[in-house]
């Protein structure tokens, strides 16, 4: 089972500096290994179309829809309280503490450090605490890792990858932002 890792991009089009599959698009060219379709606040057509559009973007197998709708794909990243959907090849789920898990193949711990993108929320986690809370359960590290120091903190800690929404979705030039997170994490774009 290969399972997201490397920099794992999380859309909200409402903070992308440019439209939502340009931003990806760019991601992807910098190094984004993975994207997350969350956006969860659009109606079922227009989310289904948005996924139909990001697949045209991302590599085959590379898009996990946030929910337990995967919107035509096999992979699905769900909140604490989502069902685990029939059929899938690919679950992870949002975790805030200590990961109670029965199929899910992943998880996102967070917040890691304090984030722009929901301030107030936490406590911040920090990399250690993370790592010993997932225990064996593979972890990407979510929340705040705006930067290669960031993001090497978080690998050093056993985190298999990050996941990063406001660094790249505000930046100005994703690519380039997206490329330098993805240089700390020591793999080449």
């Amino acid at each position: 089972m290969v399972i997201p890792s490397g920099l794992v991009l999380l859309t909200d089009r409402r903070l992308a500096a440019r439209p939502l599959v340009e931003v990806v698009a760019a991601a992807i060219r910098g190094g984004a290994a993975w994207v997350v379709l969350r956006d969860k606040d659009l109606g079922y057509a227009h989310r289904r179309a948005l996924a139909t559009a990001l697949r045209a973007v991302v590599p085959p197998g590379r898009l996990v829809i946030a929910g337990p709708d995967p919107l035509g794909g096999d992979a699905v990243h769900l909140s604490a309280t989502d069902p685990v959907p029939p059929g899938v090849a690919l679950v992870g789920r949002s975790c805030h503490g200590t990961p109670q898990l029965s199929t899910e193949d992943y998880v996102t711990l967070s917040p890691i450090y304090p984030t722009a993108t929901k301030p107030g929320y936490g406590p911040a986690l920090g990399p250690a605490r993370a790592a010993a809370l997932a225990g064996s359960v593979p972890w990407l590290a979510l929340g705040g890792i705006d930067s290669p120091a960031r993001v090497a903190e978080c690998l050093a800690a056993g985190a298999a990858g990050v996941a990063v929404l406001g660094a790249v979705m505000r930046a100005a030039d994703p690519e380039a932002v997206t490329r330098d997170l993805v240089a700390a994490a020591g793999v080449p774009a």
